[in-house]
């Protein structure tokens, strides 16, 4: 699934497969939000910034899936204000004055770096009932990863995660259809 880390350590991405594999586990013909990308979807968005444009807004409007030019892999560029609110979501707010006008804040990085550091290293290696013992101890975390997971394993592929479209043929959903939009047939019936 991936090379090398880019911000975890491979201890802490190795950790934090088997946990989206547990909150997101693999079920009949689903796969798995591990064996979808979702923990290398978290890696990356973790080190957001290591790249320019940041990973933050994949281009568009069209992906290339259904015609039209495949924009989605050009990332964008943040505006003063985006670069500021995720930098301070991502990195936390490290005594930056800017970043701390509202009062300290813990970023994403942190709370992953502590987070899988309190699941232990021997996480993977533990039966069900234990891994979702340690989930429970923390369930700020726990809850964290879940969003996390859900994005990486069900959102665009652009982002790093829902390998070979697998996350969207699992739920059956037809993913980004730009330019042609969707077919009557299509909507009815859905909610």
């Amino acid at each position: 699934m991936h090379d090398q880390a880019s911000f975890l350590t491979t201890t802490e991405l190795a950790v934090l497969e088997a946990v989206v594999d547990r909150l997101v586990p693999p079920h009949g013909e689903h796969p798995g939000a591990a064996s979808l990308g979702a923990a290398d979807y978290i890696d990356g968005l973790l080190a957001a910034f290591e790249v320019d444009p940041p990973r933050i807004w994949a281009g568009g409007p069209d992906s290339g899936r259904h015609g039209g030019e495949p924009s989605f892999g050009e990332l964008m560029a943040l505006g003063p204000l985006e670069d500021l609110a995720w930098r301070t979501r991502i990195e936390g707010s490290r005594g930056i004055p800017e970043r701390e006008r509202l009062g300290r804040v813990n970023g994403w990085q942190q709370d992953y770096r502590d987070g899988l550091g309190g699941l232990g290293t021997d996480f993977v290696a533990c039966d069900a009932k234990e891994q979702d013992r340690r989930l429970d101890v923390q369930p700020a975390f726990r809850d964290l990863v879940y969003e996390h997971a859900c994005e990486g394993a069900y959102g665009a592929p652009e982002y790093g995660g829902n390998l070979n479209l697998a996350g969207w043929r699992a739920i059956q959903y037809p993913g980004d259809v730009q330019p042609r939009g969707y077919t009557d047939a299509e909507v009815t019936g859905r909610e």
